[in-house]
C-alpha cells in the first residue's frame, strides 16, 4: 500500500526527524518526502496502516498533514 500526504514541512533536518520517528513505529517501509514539491510531499509504502494515525502524528508536530487521493 501506498499513501501520499500533502503537508507543511519546509526543511530537510525536519523531515529526516519525521522519517526516523515514523520509521520507528513502521520500521520496514518506505518513507521518504519531497520537499521540492509545492505540496511537501510525504510518502508511505508499506503493508495496510490507518491514514489518520499519520496526519495526527504529523499535526502533533505542528504540521498540517493530509492525505492525498
Amino acid at each position: 500500500m501506498i499513501k501520499v500526504f500533502k503537508t507543511s514541512v519546509h526543511h530537510q533536518n525536519d523531515a529526516k526527524a519525521i522519517v526516523a520517528s515514523l520509521l520507528t513505529r513502521y520500521p520496514g517501509y518506505r518513507i521518504n518526502f519531497d520537499l521540492q514539491d509545492c505540496d511537501r510531499i510525504l510518502r508511505i509504502e508499506g503493508s495496510p496502516f490507518a491514514a489518520t494515525e499519520i496526519t495526527v502524528f504529523l499535526k502533533c508536530l505542528g504540521y498540517l498533514c493530509v492525505e492525498l487521493h
